[in-house]
């Protein structure tokens, strides 16, 4: 993603106030405009475990032709390595360290950075929204790095766990999601949610590139809406088809990036990239260069959200 950023000049930012300032109530997706279903999702989690060991386990949901599924990958994280922040969007998946789960309902161990990794799963009464390939409520899944908790998800932990061995494992949850990856095909029409901070809400995100009949043109006009509201438009595509825009949500403050040049100029095959991403602070440029990070050892409170669409010919 580091290419598309090349593109824009930093002093070009600017803060939205639409957001706070109380956009319009405007209904913000029409009838015919339904939006279309994700059939990969791709979610990084940072943990830490209490050797200070930190993991990062990638969890890849997919609806594929083949069948639906999820693979499980564990890697080890170094602020040093290339394992940093700002290649988890393109990380790949090391065979040796992922395991496919295409069964409702197993168990699965398997060795990976020297640590015997254990994943316990039931997906059998899941419920998935509107067809999507990651489960909404009805399932648990339970990873756990030499017998220490390194991932739970689900709604359904507390049926398999007496009280007591639950309220351990989630006193010990030291995890937390730092990247989000939906490849998503269909209209031009894309909803999701998105919770950029573990105090913030999750927010419901809506994209949507369509024309501007309401201003009497027939170009198209690219909307960014959140909690039904709208936020923003981007107008004459043809010229603005990169760009940013920077928001405030939950205190915190979200670049917006686009790029949807193929859409516009090979729509054949061409797709689109979206990347919602937090900044550490107001000072902060949006993109740090990685070598001043591990000069200050820090290592960055950031969260991403990236969505890649392919949208059907009209």
């Amino acid at each position: 993603m580091r290419s598309i950023a090349t593109c824009y000049n930093e002093h070009a930012i600017k803060v939205s106030d639409s957001y706070c300032s109380g956009p319009s109530n405007r209904a913000y997706v029409t009838p015919k405009s339904t939006p279309s279903i994700p059939n990969e999702v791709t979610c990084i989690y940072k943990t830490k475990l209490l050797n200070h060991q930190r993991l990062l386990i990638t969890l890849t949901w997919y609806n594929r032709i083949s069948g639906q599924g999820l693979i499980v990958n564990v890697d080890e994280y170094k602020m040093n390595s290339s394992s940093s922040s700002s290649s988890w969007e393109s990380k790949s998946l090391s065979s040796s360290n992922s395991q496919r789960l295409q069964k409702e309902k197993g168990t699965r161990t398997f060795q990976s950075c020297n640590l015997k990794i254990e994943v316990f799963w039931d997906f059998s009464t899941a419920d998935y929204d509107n067809g999507g390939p990651e489960p909404t409520n009805g399932f648990y899944l339970l990873v756990l790095a030499d017998s220490e908790l390194g991932l739970i998800l689900g709604d359904k932990i507390e049926e398999v766990l007496d009280l007591k061995k639950y309220k351990t494992i989630i006193s010990q949850q030291k995890f937390s999601l730092v990247s989000r990856s939906e490849h998503v095909s269909g209209n031009a029409v894309y909803s999701t949610k998105a919770q950029f901070s573990d105090s913030g809400i999750a927010h419901d995100i809506l994209i949507k590139c369509d024309r501007d009949d309401e201003g009497g043109s027939k170009s198209q006009v690219l909307t960014v809406s959140i909690d039904k509201k709208k936020i923003f438009q981007v107008k004459r595509l043809k010229w603005n088809f990169r760009g940013n825009q920077a928001i405030f949500l939950d205190g915190l403050l979200v670049d917006l990036m686009w790029d949807i040049h193929d859409w516009l100029f090979n729509p054949k095959s061409g797709r689109a990239v979206f990347m919602f991403r937090t900044r550490s602070g107001l000072d902060s440029r949006l993109w740090l260069e990685e070598k001043v990070l591990e000069h200050k050892g820090q290592d960055r409170p950031e969260f991403s959200l990236l969505i890649c669409a392919c949208k059907s010919p009209d």
